[in-house]
C-alpha cells in the first residue's frame, strides 16, 4: 500500500514538473563539434527523461543476465528446501500418529533435501522413528549424540530421561533430570524429578534452591512455590530438631509463616516455640492451623504443651480449642480425652457420644470403651463399644498414593511426589452391606493382602451370602468341646454326612431351590 502511494506521488510530481515547463516556453541550444542544436525546453526534458529510463532499463537487464546463474540456483535451492521441510513436517506428523514406516521414509527424504546440521529436527525425527520401530538402543545413541550440540542438549536429556523411566532405572532418570534442571530450571519435568530426588536424599537446602530458581524464572506460581517451600522447610525442621535446634526453629517458623494453615508446619513451629517456653506464640500458631484443619496432634500438643498444668487446666485449654472449631468431631474428642484425664466421666461421655453422632468412626468408639472401663468397669459394655469400633469406618490418617501413615511425610514413598500426603479417611475397599431382593448378606472381616501394609494390619470387608444366623468364630488354639448326648459328633471319613440333630426336620428341596434363585453371588 505504501509503495502504491509513493508511486502515485512520484507520477503526480512528475506531471506537475512537465506542466510547469509547458507554461514556460523556452529553447535550449547545444553546440557540439561545430554544430549547433536548438530544441525547445519541453523536448529537451522529455529526451533527458527517456535517456535516464533507457539507462536504468539497460542496467537492470544487464544485471539480471549477469546474476541469472545465481538466481536459478537459488530458486532450485529454495524449492529443494521447501520439499525437505514438507517431508519433515509429514514425518513429524506420522511419528506423532505412530506410523513408523512413513516416519522413517520421510526422515530419509528430509535428510537428503536438508542439511541436518542446519535443521536439528531431522535428528529428532530420526530418534522418534527408531522408537516407533522398537530400536531403543539406537534411539538412546541418537539422544546421546544430541548432548554434544548445545541447541539439542535439552532435547537429548529429555529423551534419555524418558528411556530411563521406561526401563525403570530411577537413578539414571534422575541423573539426566538433574543435568537438565541445572541448565534450565524452568523445565517442569526436570525440576520435579530433581526435587523428588533431593527430598529423598534429605538435601533440603538443594531442594529449596531449586524451588527458588523455578520461582525466579516464573515457572511456577507464587502460591505453589510457597506451599512447596513450606513442605521442605517443615521436613528440614523435623530432621534438624534434635541435632541443630536453632536451624530447625528458623525453618519451622518460616514454614508456618508461608503456610499458616498447614498442620505439620504449625506443629513443628509450635514445638520449637514451646521448647523455649514461648507458650503464647506457640498456642497462637496452633490455633491458626486448628481453625483451618483440626488434627489430633494439634489438639494433643495444645492441651499438653504447657508443662506443669493440672488436669483441670488442660481441660480448660481443650474447651478453648473446641470454641475455635465448634461442631467438629475432633473438637469433641479433644475435650473428651481431657475430661477423661480429669476424671469428669459425664462430660467425657457426652463429648465422645457427640463426636460419634457427628462422625461414627473407630476412634470415637474406642474412646467410649476407655471411658466405660474407667467409669464403671463393666466389661460387657466395654466389649460392646469395642465391637462397634471394629465395624466402624477407620479414623482419618495421612494418605498418599494408597499408603496410610500415622505420621506426616514430605513426599510419597511410592512415587516420590512432594506434598503428596493428605489428611483424610482411608477409602473402604468394599461396602459394608449389600441388599438384593430384600435378602440380607453378612459382612465378614478377613486380613488384607495389600503389599503396601504388613500382613494382618489391615481389615478388608468382604460380602458373602448367608441364610442363617452368623456363627461365632472359634479360635484355632481352643479344642472343640465334646458333643452333648443325642448329637452325632463323629462322621465317617469316607462318607462325610452332615451333622444333624435327631429332631432336625431337614431342608425342603423346593424351599431351598427358591432361596437359591434369590441369592446374590459375587462371581
Amino acid at each position: 500500500m505504501i509503495r502504491i502511494l509513493f508511486y502515485l506521488a512520484f507520477i503526480f510530481v512528475l506531471g506537475l514538473g512537465f506542466a510547469w515547463l509547458a507554461d514556460r516556453p523556452g529553447d535550449m541550444v547545444v553546440t557540439f563539434s561545430g554544430y549547433q542544436y536548438k530544441v525547445s525546453l519541453m523536448v529537451a526534458a522529455v529526451a533527458v527523461t527517456a535517456i535516464v529510463a533507457a539507462t536504468m532499463l539497460t542496467w537492470w537487464l544487464t544485471k539480471a543476465v549477469w546474476n541469472s546463474p545465481f538466481t536459478i540456483a537459488r530458486h532450485f535451492r529454495a524449492r529443494r528446501r521447501d520439499r525437505g521441510y514438507q517431508a519433515l513436517s509429514t514425518g513429524m506428523i506420522a511419528a506423532g500418529a505412530g506410523d513408523a514406516v512413513l516416519a522413517r521414509k520421510k526422515n530419509k527424504e528430509a535428510a537428503k533435501l536438508i542439511n541436518s546440521d542446519q535443521e536439528p529436527l531431522i535428528h529428532l525425527l530420526d530418534a522418534q522413528a527408531s522408537l516407533l520401530e522398537g530400536d531403543h538402543d539406537g534411539a538412546r545413541q541418537k539422544f546421546e549424540a544430541m548432548l554434544d550440540d548445545p541447541e539439542m542438549r535439552l532435547l537429548g536429556l529429555r529423551g534419555l530421561y524418558l528411556e530411563a523411566e521406561r526401563l525403570g532405572d530411577r537413578a539414571a532418570a534422575r541423573h539426566y533430570a538433574g543435568r537438565a534442571a541445572g541448565l534450565a530450571p524452568q523445565l517442569g519435568w526436570a525440576a520435579d524429578s530433581t526435587l523428588e530426588e533431593k527430598s529423598e536424599r534429605g538435601d533440603w537446602d538443594g531442594a529449596l534452591a531449586l524451588i527458588d530458581a523455578q520461582k525466579s524464572t516464573r515457572q511456577i506460581e507464587r502460591d505453589v512455590a510457597n506451599n512447596k517451600r513450606s513442605v521442605l522447610l517443615t521436613a528440614k525442621a523435623i530432621s534438624l530438631f534434635e541435632s541443630d535446634f536453632n536451624a530447625a526453629r528458623t525453618a519451622a517458623l518460616e514454614a508456618a509463616r508461608l503456610r499458616p494453615e498447614f498442620g505439620p508446619a504449625a506443629l513443628a513451629a509450635a514445638k520449637a516455640l514451646l521448647r523455649q517456653n514461648d507458650v503464647r506464640k506457640g498456642s497462637k500458631v496452633l490455633e491458626t492451623a486448628w481453625k483451618a484443619e483440626p488434627l489430633p496432634d494439634i489438639a494433643e500438643l495444645y492441651v499438653h504443651g504447657r508443662p506443669g498444668d493440672a488436669v483441670l487446666d488442660r481441660l480448660a485449654r481443650a474447651k478453648k480449642l473446641q470454641s475455635l472449631k465448634q461442631n467438629h468431631p475432633e473438637s469433641s474428642l479433644a475435650v473428651a480425652r481431657a475430661a477423661l484425664e480429669a476424671q469428669d466421666y459425664k462430660l467425657a461421655r457426652s463429648e465422645a457420644e457427640a463426636a460419634a453422632r457427628m462422625q461414627p468412626r473407630e476412634g470415637a468408639y474406642l474412646l467410649l470403651a476407655d471411658i466405660e472401663e474407667a467409669q464403671s468397669g463393666d466389661q460387657g459394655k466395654v466389649r460392646q463399644w469395642l465391637s462397634r469400633a471394629v465395624r466402624a469406618p477407620r479414623d482419618p490418617a495421612w494418605v498418599a498414593d494408597g499408603v496410610i501413615s500415622e505420621r506426616w511425610a514430605p513426599f510419597s514413598p511410592v512415587t516420590g511426589r512432594l506434598d503428596a500426603f493428605e489428611w483424610k479417611a482411608p477409602e473402604e475397599r468394599l461396602g459394608h452391606l449389600i441388599e438384593q431382593d430384600e435378602e440380607p448378606v453378612e459382612r465378614v472381616s478377613i486380613p488384607s493382602i495389600a503389599a503396601a501394609q504388613p500382613a494382618g494390619d489391615d481389615i478388608v470387608d468382604v460380602i458373602v451370602e448367608s441364610d442363617a444366623e452368623p456363627e461365632k468364630a472359634v479360635e484355632p488354639s481352643k479344642a472343640v468341646p465334646p458333643a452333648p448326648d443325642g448329637i452325632e459328633a463323629l462322621v465317617d471319613d469316607d462318607k462325610a454326612e452332615p451333622i444333624r440333630l435327631p429332631d432336625d426336620p431337614g431342608v425342603d428341596p423346593e424351599v431351598e431351590r427358591e432361596n437359591a434363585q434369590k441369592r446374590f453371588r459375587l462371581f
